[in-house]
């Protein structure tokens, strides 16, 4: 049963003695101290009291480490994600035990038989606003309706490479009998598919809680008679040839080991590999299969290599029919980027037998 999968949340803490407790009286200059030492420590009296404990943490790694190349960037999000989670916040009775603080309604719907733990305020601040994201919804251009996201389940903030897919719909003129979305996560390319036609859709995801929230999200309407879903890797217990398989995997190779909140964003060396293996099980002779990636590993210089690239020199398993790109939008001018972002495409392959 759906229901019965256990899905992925931030572990309670049950701290052996009372931590440290920061609050207005407390240097901050003297609890960041503490924290590279690796001492946690509580925060007290007000919500706010986090937030400006974690900014000035973020001004004073800002003074100590570059963050100027991509690669820097991401070290010192790794340094800055390693400290902050040593700050933790009371939850008593569901709810955050400090003034002024938001409500946050996964702290009952996730940990209903859990009333009284700490989390560290990072985790809290990703509750808090997917609560935000699930109870207001999410408007994408290329749906209807809005998403609900459920806590800990991708869903696009940039809508290049779905613009892409919904104009290939468009023009699509193949059979619409049954398609299988691989990583089907907050559902986008599914309900694409379904607005443009498609009958019968599988969707998979190793992801507990996306399967879980699309179950709740897509209730008893149309939605879930035409839409099946799978917890499982891959293509899953999804066995019957389709003639349209779409995958929109992660953009970027993974350079540590993954834990199961970077797998949506990072792939690991077996991925495309055992995917493109698969994946000519299940696609009909005359089936497309259609990808949706993105030069961003490239032209940050984290890899030189194309995982589909390499599968139509090296693979021996199909066919490239056409390779669509789409320029991506202009981030904020407000916002610090490198130039790298100018350069950035989405790309849609569409592979053939």
């Amino acid at each position: 049963m759906i229901t019965d999968i256990e899905v992925n949340k931030p572990t309670p803490f049950f701290p052996e003695q009372p931590l440290p407790q920061f609050n207005r009286a407390i240097h901050v200059a003297r609890a960041i101290k503490g924290l590279e030492a690796g001492k946690p420590i509580l925060i007290t009296e007000f919500y706010s009291n986090g937030l400006t404990l974690l900014s000035e943490l973020q001004k004073y790694l800002k003074k100590t480490m570059p963050s100027k190349t991509f690669q820097e960037q991401r070290e010192f999000r790794a340094a800055y994600q390693k400290l902050s989670n040593l700050v933790y916040i009371e939850v008593s009775a569901h709810e955050l035990k400090v003034k002024k603080a938001p409500f946050i309604g996964w702290l009952k719907k996730l940990y209903p038989e859990t009333q009284d733990f700490l989390l560290t305020f990072p985790q809290i601040q990703g509750l808090n606003s997917a609560w935000q994201w699930y109870e207001k919804g999410v408007l994408v251009p290329v749906l209807r309706n809005k998403l609900h996201p459920y806590y800990g389940v991708y869903f696009p903030t940039r809508f290049d490479h779905l613009i892409l897919f919904d104009n290939w719909l468009k023009r699509y003129k193949g059979s619409k009998k049954s398609a299988i979305d691989v990583g089907i996560g907050s559902g986008v390319l599914a309900f694409q598919m379904v607005k443009h036609g498609f009958q019968n859709i599988k969707g998979t995801d190793s992801n507990p809680n996306a399967i879980v929230g699309l179950t709740e999200y897509m209730g008893d309407t149309k939605l879930s008679r035409k839409i099946a879903l799978d917890f499982a890797p891959l293509f899953g217990t999804f066995k019957k040839p389709t003639e349209l398989i779409v995958f929109n995997p992660p953009w970027l190779p993974a350079t540590q080991e993954l834990d199961k909140n970077d797998e949506a964003i990072y792939y690991n060396d077996s991925l495309f590999p055992e995917f493109f293996a698969e994946a000519k099980k299940r696609l009909l002779p005359d089936g497309k299969l259609v990808i949706l990636f993105s030069n961003l590993a490239q032209i940050t210089n984290v890899t030189k290599g194309h995982p589909i690239e390499k599968e139509l020199a090296e693979g021996g398993r199909f066919i490239l029919e056409t390779c669509l790109t789409r320029k991506v939008k202009a981030g904020s001018s407000k916002t610090k980027r490198e130039d790298w972002r100018s350069e950035e495409e989405v790309e849609l392959w569409v592979l053939t037998n």
